[in-house]
């Protein structure tokens, strides 16, 4: 399967609307972002099974602030909707491999355990400092 293009009005559905999604930040003017295209594209290939998205960082700019992209290329890899990894740098095939794997290979339910304990527990600890 080859990559797809999202934008600021496609980003969310593809998001949550497919299983595992890679997302690659990326600009024209960037060299690792160059070398990694062809190793991101042979992934698509490799993995049916996983949406393989391009940001183009110029193009989109409002998404890219909004996903806080400081440096590129980044990498993000969201499993039903949840951000489950998200790293700087242009990974060389077996680092990107590795990042599929251990994303099929997540205990959603313990992800979501753990998001709903750190959301309770930053929720109590906002609260602690406001006491008058």
């Amino acid at each position: 399967m080859a990559t797809v293009e999202l934008t600021e009005t496609t980003f969310e559905k593809t998001v949550t609307e497919n299983g595992i999604v890679l997302v690659d930040f990326w600009a024209e003017w960037c060299g690792p972002c160059k070398r990694f295209g062809p190793v991101f594209e042979e992934s698509s290939d490799e993995h049916p099974d996983v949406v393989h998205a391009k940001v183009d960082t110029e193009a989109e700019q409002g998404l890219a602030a909004a996903a806080q992209i400081s440096s590129i290329p980044t990498l993000m890899a969201f499993r039903d909707g949840i951000l489950v990894f998200s790293q700087a740098g242009a990974l060389p095939k077996p680092a990107l491999e590795q990042v599929v794997q251990a994303v099929k290979g997540l205990d959603m339910d313990d992800v979501r355990r753990q998001l709903a304990e750190q959301q309770a527990a930053g929720g109590a600890d906002e609260h602690a400092g406001h006491q008058h």
